[in-house]
């Protein structure tokens, strides 16, 4: 018998000069960045927590304080690579998943193929089981007046009994 667990993660950074923008593990070229306690990337955090919801493991910010200086700056694909070791301990594995990024500027989608190898390679998944979709809100609110990063995941954990 197999178990499915579906997990759904979201994450929001600010957005300032002076910053870098890292999403998805990508560095994108932009005149304003991500500001946060690591690198900031919100789409890789918003996978984390699909994927710690999913098995009940809690979120980000438990496994990785960002009042700890041990993740000040670091690199959140080192942070996805120890969740998807947390989640293969319990047993799960990953399906899919399916995530969107609200981004004003710059544009995302030539930069979603790289995205989906580095993401599909950090959770031992086919690119093809990484799906990354890019949206404006259309000059609305903090997102559409690009004062804000916001990025959605769900995941499709599997176990077998």
């Amino acid at each position: 018998m197999q178990t499915f667990r579906i997990g759904f993660g979201v994450d929001v950074h600010q957005l300032a000069e002076n910053h870098s923008l890292i999403v998805g593990g990508v560095k994108i070229e932009s005149n304003i960045g991500s500001v946060g306690h690591s690198d900031a990337d919100a789409l890789l955090h918003a996978i984390c927590d699909a994927l710690l919801g999913a098995a009940n493991l809690r979120d980000i910010g438990f496994h990785f304080s960002d009042t700890d200086p041990q993740y000040k700056g670091i690199d959140s694909k080192i942070l996805l690579s120890n969740v998807f070791q947390k989640v293969n301990e319990k047993g799960y594995s990953v399906v899919n998943i399916d995530c969107t990024i609200v981004l004003e500027k710059p544009k995302l989608n030539p930069y979603i193929p790289n995205m989906q190898t580095i993401i599909a390679k950090l959770i031992g998944v086919e690119e093809d089981a990484v799906s990354l979709k890019a949206t404006t809100h259309e000059k609305v609110d903090s997102f559409g007046e690009s004062r804000a990063i916001k990025a959605y995941a769900s995941v499709l954990l599997t176990k077998e009994n």
